[in-house]
Order: C-alpha cells, then sequence, then structure tokens
C-alpha cells in the first residue's frame, strides 16, 4: 500500500491532510493511525468511537481490520496486531498489503494523543460523508437522464437520502447527564410560568384543553379521533387557526423573548386547500360556510369576509392537499417546510389516508399503519415539534348503547394507541340523539326536544391516554353553522374523571 505525501494544502492534525488528491474524498493516513490507536489502547474504541463504523472508512481493508477490532472488544477481548493476525491468516486482502507486518506497522502510525484521534475519526467521518453525497448526486443525475421515473419521485428519493445523511451520528447522541435532564425540565416550567396557566407547550387556543395537556408538547404525537360528523377536521382547523393567528415573539418583564403561537403546516388529504380555507374564513369571518359557498351574502358580510381574508393572509399555515401520500413523503415535505419557512405544529387530516412507504402489502394493514404511526412519531422527535393526526373509529361504536368512544375503538388500535404520546377522542351526544327521535306530539318526543336543545351546541373531547398528564372529558361549545368549537363559560367547562 502506497502511503500518501502529507504536504497538501488542507491539513488535518499533526500536518496531516484533510484529504488526498486524486480521486473520492479519502484520508488513508488517518484511518491507519485511527486504527494504530485502537490496536494499541482498546479504551480508544469504547471512549471515542460511537459514531465511527466500518463504512466510513475509504480502504476496504481498513474498513475490515476496524469491523474485527470492533467485534473482538465489544465482546470483552483484545484486540491487537497477534489476536488479528489469528483472525487474518487466511485472508488474501490483508497478506496483499503485508500481512501481520501491516498491522504491527499501523501502532507506529498511530495517533497517540486523545485529541488527535478524535481529530482524525472527525476527518474520516466528514470524508466518508462526502463520498455519500457525490454518490447521491451521481445517482440523481443518472436518474434524471435515465428518464424512466417521475422528476418528483426522483426529487423525493433524493430528498430522503440526503436527510438520511444528515442525521447521521444524531442517533448516536451521548447520554443526558441527569443535571443536563433536570435544566430542560427547568426551562419547561419557566415556559409555563412566563405563558401563565400551566401552559408549557404551544396554546392550542382552547382553555380547558390547554389546562389539562399543558399545550401542545414538543416531540409529542398527538392522536384526535372520532367517528364521521363528529368534527375531528373542524377541531383541527380551529386550533390551527389559532395557533397561526397568534404567532409573534413577545418580551416579558426580564427583556427574554418568547414565542407565542406557532408556525403550522396541514396535511389534508381528503379536503382540497379550497375547501378548507373556506372552513377557515367562515371561523374568522363569523359567516356560515354555506352561505360562502354559495354565494349568498349581502354586500357588509362581503365586506366582513374580504377583510376576513386580508387578515388571514399573513397567517403562517401551509395547506398541502395531495391525497394518499406515503408516509416518507409526508415526512420530506414537512422538514423541507421547517427548513424553508419554519414549523411549529404539524396536522394530518388524516392518518388512514397515509400510505406506507414500501412496495409490499404481504403483513396487512396493521402493519402498514404502524410503519406510519411510527413514521409520525419519530417525525415529532426529530424535528421537535407536536404532530396531530387525526384517525377514524371503527363502526363497532355504533353497535354499543353507549356511544362514547374508547380507545379499543381506534382502527388498527395496537400502533395507534401504542405509539401516541395523547389519545382525543371528538364525541357529540347530539349526532346520535338526532337520529334517534321519537314520534312527534308525545311525551317522549317533548323530553327528547328538551334534551335535543341543550346538547346541540355542545361538544365533549374525551383525553383516553395522556403520557404526561390527567385522563378525563373537556367540555366545549360547538357552532355547526361555523364548524367551530369554543370554550364554554368557566363554570360549566370544568373537567371530570381525573386519573
Amino acid at each position: 500500500m502506497n502511503i500518501p505525501a502529507t504536504s497538501q494544502p488542507a491539513a488535518g492534525p499533526a500536518g496531516t491532510p484533510a484529504t488526498e488528491p486524486g480521486g473520492p474524498p479519502r484520508n488513508v493516513e488517518a484511518e491507519q493511525a485511527v486504527i494504530g490507536a485502537i490496536l494499541f489502547d482498546n479504551s480508544v474504541y469504547t471512549n471515542l468511537c460511537d459514531e465511527l463504523r466500518p463504512d466510513h472508512f475509504y480502504d476496504p481493508v481498513h474498513a475490515r481490520i476496524y469491523e474485527a477490532a470492533a467485534h473482538l472488544i465489544s465482546g470483552g477481548n483484545i484486540a491487537d496486531g497477534t489476536t488479528l493476525r489469528e483472525k487474518f491468516d487466511r485472508d488474501g486482502a490483508l497478506k496483499e498489503v503485508g500481512g501481520a507486518r501491516y498491522l504491527l506497522s499501523l501502532i507506529d502510525r498511530a495517533a497517540f494523543l486523545t485529541a488527535q484521534a478524535e481529530a482524525y475519526i472527525a476527518i474520516i467521518i466528514d470524508l466518508a460523508l462526502k463520498r455519500e453525497l457525490i454518490r447521491v448526486g451521481s445517482e440523481l443525475s443518472d436518474k434524471a437522464v435515465a428518464g424512466d421515473q417521475r422528476g418528483q419521485d426522483i426529487l423525493e428519493q433524493s430528498e430522503r437520502r440526503l436527510f438520511a445523511l444528515a442525521d447521521t451520528g444524531r442517533g448516536n447522541r451521548d447520554f443526558k447527564t441527569f443535571g443536563e435532564a433536570l435544566k430542560g425540565s427547568l426551562q419547561m416550567a419557566a415556559s409555563a410560568i412566563r405563558q401563565g396557566g400551566g401552559i408549557s407547550g404551544v396554546a392550542t387556543g382552547l382553555r380547558q384543553m390547554d389546562r389539562m395537556l399543558g399545550g401542545l408538547h414538543k416531540s409529542d404525537l398527538i392522536i384526535l379521533a372520532g367517528r364521521p360528523s363528529m368534527g375531528k377536521t373542524a377541531l383541527a382547523t380551529n386550533i390551527a387557526l389559532n395557533i397561526a393567528r397568534s404567532y409573534g415573539r413577545t418580551r416579558n418583564r426580564n427583556g427574554e423573548e418568547t414565542q407565542t403561537g406557532g408556525i403550522v403546516g396541514f396535511f389534508s388529504l381528503e379536503m382540497s386547500a379550497e375547501q378548507l380555507a373556506m372552513r377557515l374564513m367562515s371561523e374568522e369571518a363569523r359567516i356560515e360556510s354555506e352561505r360562502i359557498r354559495t354565494g349568498k351574502l349581502n354586500d357588509a358580510e362581503f365586506g366582513k369576509l374580504a377583510s376576513a381574508v386580508q387578515r388571514m393572509e399573513n397567517y403562517p399555515l401551509y395547506i398541502d392537499e395531495t391525497g394518499g401520500i406515503s408516509i416518507s413523503a409526508l415526512t420530506s415535505r414537512a422538514r423541507r417546510l421547517q427548513r424553508t419557512r419554519g414549523l411549529d405544529v404539524l396536522i394530518v387530516d388524516y392518518l388512514q389516508l397515509v400510505t406506507a412507504s414500501g412496495t409490499k402489502r404481504t403483513d396487512g394493514r396493521v402493519q402498514e399503519v404502524s410503519e406510519i404511526t411510527q413514521g409520525l412519531k419519530a417525525l415529532a422527535k426529530d424535528l421537535k415539534i407536536p404532530v396531530i393526526a387525526l384517525s377514524q373509529l371503527s363502526r363497532q361504536v355504533e353497535n354499543r348503547e353507549d356511544k362514547k368512544p374508547q380507545l379499543s375503538d381506534l382502527r388498527e388500535s395496537g400502533s395507534i394507541e401504542q405509539d401516541a404520546d395523547v389519545v382525543m377522542f371528538v364525541y357529540r351526544e347530539a349526532y346520535y340523539l338526532q337520529r334517534a327521535e321519537p314520534r312527534p306530539h308525545t311525551p317522549e318526543h317533548e323530553e327528547w326536544e328538551r334534551r335535543y336543545e341543550e346538547l346541540y351546541s355542545q361538544a365533549e373531547v374525551i383525553i383516553g391516554k395522556q403520557r404526561h398528564g390527567p385522563i378525563g372529558t373537556i367540555r366545549l361549545a360547538f357552532e355547526p353553522s361555523f364548524t367551530q368549537f369554543r370554550d364554554l363559560d368557566e363554570d360549566a367547562g370544568d373537567t371530570h374523571d381525573h386519573g
């Protein structure tokens, strides 16, 4: 093996070049120095190599030596010239570069200082990343020239590869000390104090919900479920509008800058962007959506609508209306939105319309939904934002006398319930009561009418699971004309069934 000269312009530790001229980015000397350091002192591997993998090495012989040494050390054995020589006695590749003598020569080239070894490891990983970037770029070019795939598909595939590269090493974060964890918790508590009302996350704009949840927390997957016509989408759009409407930055009495509201991304897989926008306009302008849709507005109402639209144009709310989007494409677009515009809350309407990324469906829908919920939870953690995913409930709700939803009613409930940090159900008793109207002009009808009028403008949000706090029921006002949920009076909005 020819050892390259070290007199290159871009230098690493002790004058070693950060890369070598000609061919792919590489530094064989750095690889030799790291392997030599490991063979000389196995603790170098234990203490410094948590992010270094065999595929980071340019020279395949170095990759195999590193992998063999790692295997021995991880098994509690010594990795040195003697033990590795036994392992590679019949290895032709090692014989080509000098066999046992090459192993011993690596120790002579070792980085004996910890700081040197750390710097060499960083160089090896960085150059491996650059080689992979070249590979991705070459594949992108080849696919684009071949022309047998849609440009958008090539873009999404390449974007996933690039994001995966960006995540390299981040999955191997060091343990946090207890002190660091305590500091993070204290910052959450301070945030709750600054915002008032015990809210440490993003406020939904619904006081009772915020009190029970403490706001929407970073990295949480929140499932909002219900049967059709219960108001899942309406509640989700209400929350989205409240958050986007209140977006801004303020300073507290101590001069510290805090953010209110947030930037919202909304994947509308069922409704078009225009239909969703009409709902939001109806709520903002306080004009029935049906009248907006049919154009039955007088001049004053149209002026009111125009003013609402002017206000809303600046709300940081972004809608993606792609139907049947895959979890990988959804993830790529959410990452892109956060990178280009910012993203504080993501809403997916709804879960069952997202598709799995793979082409195989042999494991059935349960496995597919499991991939989707795991993907959404991973996205929430990676982007450090709350993700709200709407979900349909199974028909078994309709077969019970008590139609209040419960966790077992979730479709493919195992994976959804397991991956979610919060599960909430939307329930409107008036919906079912309307379909059970007795014969008119009877005592039963009079009682039914009284009950229906009482419940017509009410709804419940049932928190069936919450990792961070109590479960229970939140009572809200519901205005069907505007498809809007809002707080009841304080005395009527108390929660119950805390546990």
